[in-house]
């Protein structure tokens, strides 16, 4: 099942465009099938390999996926990443310098003019994503809710919605604990592989502009 952690990954791109647009498209491109996209394209399906893989080994998430395995099971992971950009989105003034709202904005806007870049597996969903804003749904806990509803109707994702939702809301600090714990590590972990500038986003005031997106400070 491809994830749906679309906040993080962005987010974990940097500021660069098709850095962005590979990071986004990661889960759909498989093997080796991505030799024939352009140089940063492809370095943003290996970062979103990289946060994948990073993510599902650590201990931290772990810990988060324990709390949800018993109904979940192999799919504690997806729900974990789902629950971890909420609270990313939640508390999005901590690592990024412009409004949420303008934020997912502008990545709407960049997917948009790649449209043809993007596999076909996203074509698929990808009206309906931009239709229902699913990015910035995530800030909510409803938004949550509705995202695992409408993901149970359509994948294989066992229909446990409102435990997931219970167990959000009854450990609430827990997992928001858990998110602050893992978040940096990533952050340092990306920067510190491919040289990709993560933290400057916090002072950015302009954000990740249309057309000439603006790029990170070190390479």
């Amino acid at each position: 099942m491809s994830q749906m952690n679309f906040l993080a990954h962005t987010y974990l791109s940097g500021c660069n465009e098709q850095i962005i647009v590979g990071n986004f498209m990661g889960d759909y491109v498989k093997g080796k099938n991505y030799v024939h996209l352009p140089e940063l394209v492809r370095k943003g399906i290996l970062i979103h390999r990289d946060i994948d893989t990073f993510t599902d080994t650590h201990s931290i998430t772990r810990r988060s996926r324990l709390r949800l395995v018993e109904r979940y099971h192999k799919y504690a992971g997806v729900i974990v990443d789902i629950f971890y950009d909420h609270f990313l989105a939640s508390t999005w003034i901590d690592y990024c310098g412009i409004p949420l709202r303008e934020y997912v904005d502008r990545i709407y806007d960049l997917l948009k003019r790649n449209y043809k870049t993007l596999p076909q597996g996203i074509k698929v969903w990808f009206p309906t994503f931009l239709e229902n804003n699913w990015m910035l749904a995530y800030q909510r806990v409803e938004g949550i809710e509705l995202v695992l509803d409408r993901m149970s109707a359509n994948t294989s994702l066992p229909d446990h919605t409102s435990f997931a939702i219970e167990r959000l809301r009854g450990e609430y600090d827990a997992f928001s604990q858990d998110f602050r714990d893992f978040f940096p590590q990533i952050i340092d972990f990306i920067e510190d592989k491919y040289g990709v500038d993560i933290k400057s986003q916090v002072d950015w005031k302009e954000g990740c502009g249309d057309g000439g997106v603006k790029q990170p400070r070190t390479e």
